[in-house]
């Protein structure tokens, strides 16, 4: 049987590696829409993770997505944190989502108060030394401009559009990949000396729910939003995140309609290419459900091999954006490539269901009739 499965796919090559394609691209679809977004979501936890802040204040009905949502409360709101009796540092940060060339959040900082949540690690130049100056991490300095120009300190960067000298590079995972003054960032949003969110530092971790009630006894601040960095991390997961399980959902949905779509027409086609051949083997007594079998294995063997492709496509779109876009995580782990093999095979064997089914049905006498 396993030859004549084998002697089936090679009789018609073109068919067959377009069959081994389209199986491929599913799995691509579904592995690089996985990347990209949980890659995002675990980059966003990581990079939080090393600020710093125990806690974070943010205004009311504020998304606790970063870069969400503008600069609505005046930055000196910080002022009013920092003089709370267990608050050791409070700091405004504006972040702002940017779409221009890249996917990126640039963050407004005070740099005093938000190098005293964790220092800055420099490995090239220092702090800002004015209003036109930015700090980027190491891999955001490795990463490809748009002009082809590096980014090294002194050098001048386009942010938003505008014209920055970059004062230091600094190690990654403090917040953000790129660093502006935040009154400058402020005015380029429009929202000048005013604040997205607030981070604060406690004296100890167990007065963090003391923090909390103290912020809330200010009446201005009753109603803001109140979270340790735990909670939040909390809520930085699929499940919480507004759309993500329906937008992974969809892109999944569409690639099984790909692979379902083109492994019916390919086995449809097949069977009807075959009525002749199906008609003999039944007339030497292959039985219905071997006729089955054939269709099936044939489709089993297409989806793997599609699998197999895919997942080495995937790979090495991992390696290039590594090295194109270094900024952009893109994890491919083993459980989603084991997902993605699964729903093709899933998907591949529904496609197959019904050619398998017709193939059975024929009466050998018409099949051999067939011109």
């Amino acid at each position: 049987m396993n030859k004549l499965v084998i002697g089936n796919l090679l009789h018609r090559p073109l068919r067959t590696l377009i069959s081994v394609v389209a199986v491929a691209i599913e799995v691509v679809m579904i592995l690089s829409i996985v990347a990209i977004m949980v890659g995002q979501v675990s980059n966003a936890s990581n990079q939080q993770g090393g600020i710093g802040a125990d806690m974070t204040v943010r205004p009311p009905n504020a998304s606790f997505i970063s870069s969400v949502g503008g600069a609505p409360v005046p930055a000196k709101i910080a002022d009013v944190l920092a003089k709370l009796p267990h608050v050791a540092v409070a700091t405004p940060v504006i972040t702002d989502f940017n779409m221009q060339g890249g996917i990126e959040t640039i963050w407004g900082i005070d740099y005093a108060g938000f190098n005293a949540l964790k220092p800055f690690v420099f490995l090239s130049g220092g702090p800002f030394q004015g209003p036109n100056d930015v700090i980027i991490d190491d891999v955001y300095a490795h990463s490809k401009s748009k002009d082809g120009s590096p980014r090294v300190v002194g050098a001048t960067i386009q942010v938003l559009n505008h014209p920055f000298r970059v004062a230091g590079i600094v190690e990654h995972g403090k917040g953000g990949r790129v660093f502006l003054p935040i009154h400058t960032l402020g005015v380029l949003m429009g929202s000048a000396d005013n604040a997205s969110l607030f981070y604060i530092k406690s004296d100890e971790i167990a007065n963090q729910e003391t923090i909390r009630g103290e912020i809330h006894a200010i009446p201005a601040l009753g109603n803001y939003q109140v979270q340790t960095m735990q909670e939040w991390m909390s809520l930085m997961t699929p499940d919480h995140l507004p759309g993500f399980n329906i937008a992974l959902r969809s892109v999944i949905s569409i690639a099984v309609i790909v692979g379902f779509l083109v492994i019916f027409q390919s086995m449809y086609t097949a069977v009807l290419e075959r009525t002749r051949e199906i008609g003999i083997l039944k007339s030497m007594g292959a039985s219905k459900s071997y006729i089955v079998n054939v269709v099936l294995r044939e489709t089993a063997v297409v989806t793997v091999a599609g699998v197999v492709l895919g997942i080495l496509i995937a790979e090495l779109l991992r390696v290039f954006l590594g090295i194109k876009f270094p900024s952009l995580p893109f994890p491919v782990t083993m459980d989603w490539r084991i997902r993605a093999a699964v729903i093709a095979l899933l998907g591949s064997v529904l496609g197959a269901i019904y050619p398998a089914w017709k193939a059975a049905r024929k009466d050998p006498i018409d099949a051999l009739a067939y011109e």
